[in-house]
């Protein structure tokens, strides 16, 4: 590579790549971690682990005390590279994931901390030029996003069989915390030149996640209501909601157009191959249609085309959101919920250990943070592997091998071996 990058930064780099999701090599990403990591917390966090970890951890890993390790980790979560959560009076973090991750917070940052203009044009170029992070990043088998349906566009004889985690409201009504920030892609857009006329200020971030972001003045904190009336305020706009692809605890709600969003940008270019629809899909009724071409440009994935006089949908291609449905003045489009739904995981461990066995990477989780895995989290790994399908789970055995085993095994506890029977 031309550019000259210190070795702290190639440790980083191979410290990210290690989770699920990854964070392939590139001139862009060095560069990028260069303006957001000193070199020293470039080192400092190539050494932390892939699972939450506390104060303690870290201290051990960096031959610090726990007081100069703990400002270390505080400074690191001020600048949104790291999220602090409480878990039951431990202060806990975890190094946020690229996207949705610390690439989002630092655009959304309003306070100067980063120059958002250079920032903007290596993220386009890293991203939106380049292919290898949206191949192995953003598009997994099980994604890390998937659209929500809007609401209103749900018929009532569908309306008893729609599930909560499908509801967008039900995510911000139960929300702990709720953000607002700018919208990293259209902000992102908008130093480059490319940006549209759709609102900036609407990316919802919810629960533990939101909490980080409020203590370090990342985003701005608002009540339910106020999401409420954002979620209301895009969906009229025509704004597609994509959220985070787990049931329990979501982290974000982004509000996205085709012309800017990475998600739905990184559906397209790839050729559909990942699915990151709900479990809805557009229906057209010919008797009704008058092929006035309104559902073609609004469709965010062009999944909507008007063949021999009549507008046809690919349900292959079609996200299921329900913004054709809004613009259809013929009222010719329902959305009928689909005869095969999608795998939602439960929450974000289990999306996790999903991805790993998907990109043979399970063995980072298990490996790189076992002294800080309490009996409980290897139970919960371990019934996960077990409720997993059978192809699956002949995927994640094939990795592991005896090395899982014998992990298992120096546990030494009969109480774990006796659960596990249980399963």
């Amino acid at each position: 590579m031309g550019h000259i990058t210190s070795k702290n930064y190639f440790s980083l780099q191979k410290r990210l790549d290690r989770h699920a999701q990854g964070a392939p090599e590139s001139e862009s990403l060095y560069k990028i971690l260069e303006i957001l990591f000193t070199a020293e917390e470039a080192a400092r966090v190539s050494l932390l682990p892939i699972m939450p970890f506390d104060v303690k951890e870290a201290a051990k890993r960096w031959h610090l005390s726990e007081t100069e390790a703990g400002k270390i980790l505080n400074e690191l979560a001020s600048k949104g590279l790291l999220l602090d959560m409480n878990n039951q009076g431990t202060q806990i973090y975890v190094l946020a994931p690229t996207m949705a991750g610390f690439f989002e917070f630092a655009l959304m940052r309003t306070d100067g901390r980063f120059d958002r203009q250079v920032l903007s044009e290596l993220f386009y170029h890293y991203i939106n030029e380049e292919d290898d992070f949206v191949a192995k990043a953003l598009m997994q088998k099980t994604p890390i996003a998937r659209a929500l349906v809007q609401e209103r566009s749900i018929q009532i004889k569908d309306q008893s069989e729609v599930l909560d985690y499908e509801r967008a409201t039900h995510i911000i009504n139960s929300a702990s915390h709720i953000t607002v920030g700018t919208c990293y892609c259209r902000h992102k857009m908008e130093h480059l030149g490319k940006v549209c006329q759709a609102p900036q200020d609407v990316c919802l971030t919810f629960n533990a996640a939101a909490e980080s972001l409020i203590k370090h003045k990342i985003a701005k904190q608002i009540n339910k209501e106020e999401a409420l009336a954002i979620l209301d305020k895009c969906v009229d706009y025509g704004l597609v909601q994509i959220g985070d692809n787990i049931q329990n605890e979501v982290n974000w709600i982004c509000n996205c157009c085709s012309c800017c969003c990475e998600a739905l940008l990184a559906y397209k270019k790839i050729g559909y191959r990942r699915k990151i629809n709900s479990n809805f899909q557009a229906q057209i009724d010919s008797k009704k249609c008058v092929a006035c071409g309104v559902c073609v440009s609004k469709c965010p994935v062009g999944a909507i085309k008007i063949i021999d006089g009549q507008a046809t949908v690919d349900t292959d291609i079609c996200i299921g959101c329900g913004v054709c449905e809004r613009r259809c003045g013929a009222k010719a489009i329902t959305i009928e919920r689909r005869k095969k739904l999608v795998m939602v995981p439960l929450d974000s461990f289990e999306r996790c250990v999903i991805n790993a066995i998907e990109t043979n990477k399970l063995q980072n989780y298990i490996f790189d943070n076992y002294g800080l895995w309490t009996n409980e989290l290897l139970r919960h790994l371990v019934g996960i592997l077990f409720k997993l399908s059978p192809a699956k789970f002949l995927i994640a055995n094939r990795q592991l091998k005896s090395q899982f085993l014998k992990v298992l095994r120096k546990t030494k506890t009969s109480k774990l071996y006796s659960e596990l029977s249980q399963h």
